[in-house]
């Protein structure tokens, strides 16, 4: 048998031999299996993932956007607690299960909170559709990306970052364009009224009017993504 200490327990193996190296393990951001052969402990296989060299930077880019990042994986509470220790996120869940993940969604609307979730696997496809807005790892499983708002096409959390900048960007030229097609209603209709506005400047403005929107839309052209 190989797998956590609750598949041990299942069988009635002892891993109390192994407690104390397990936990080590752990403590190096590690997940560890423990491995059984004839109903006693054999030893332990440790995997871990290595942190991408871009998760430091898109952490920063969230944080300084005025997020606030939870990291909840499936991991065991003290890997998951090293791993955050060494991206400095601070909030930090461990043995997340899919109805757990959901959970804390929820937990977090009902405080008033928009929630942004990012994920690549079949455990957190419910989470995913209950949050405000999702985003599935291009990389990640097909139910994911089924129940995520976004796919994003890089395998990293650089592109959750440089989405949300490029999405707040583009909700701030829609009201700047809001503001571009009223003014100029707005102080060409009581002239008009007052029979004090000549049709050709009204045309002339209904013109510019669609000039300043377009022109402002195409300064989006100048975004580029993080490609750090």
């Amino acid at each position: 048998a190989l797998g956590n200490t609750a598949l041990m327990a299942q069988f009635g193996i002892e891993v109390a031999p192994l407690a104390a190296l397990a936990e080590a393990l752990r403590a190096q951001g590690a997940s560890v299996m423990h491995l059984a052969v004839d109903a006693k402990l054999a030893g332990l296989l440790a995997v871990s993932d290595p942190i991408k060299a871009t998760t430091p930077d898109a952490l920063k880019s969230l944080r300084a956007a005025g997020l606030r990042v939870v990291m909840a994986p499936g991991d065991g509470l003290t890997t998951a607690r090293a791993v955050g220790q060494r991206l400095g996120i601070d909030e930090v869940h461990g043995e997340v299960k899919p109805a757990d993940k959901l959970e804390l969604v929820a937990r977090l609307q009902a405080e008033g909170k928009r929630v942004a979730m990012a994920g690549d696997g079949i455990n957190d496809a419910p989470a995913l559709a209950a949050a405000d807005v999702s985003f599935a790892i291009g990389a990640g499983s097909d139910i994911a990306i089924e129940a995520a708002d976004m796919t994003l096409l890089r395998n990293d959390l650089m592109s959750v970052a440089d989405a949300i900048s490029l999405s707040r960007l583009t909700l701030r030229k829609i009201r700047q364009n809001l503001f571009f097609a009223f003014v100029y209603n707005a102080l060409g209709i009581p002239l008009a009224a007052a029979g004090m506005l000549n049709p050709v400047i009204a045309g002339a403005a209904m013109a510019m009017s669609s000039v300043s929107v377009v022109s402002n839309s195409l300064l989006l052209k100048r975004w580029q993504a993080n490609q750090s």
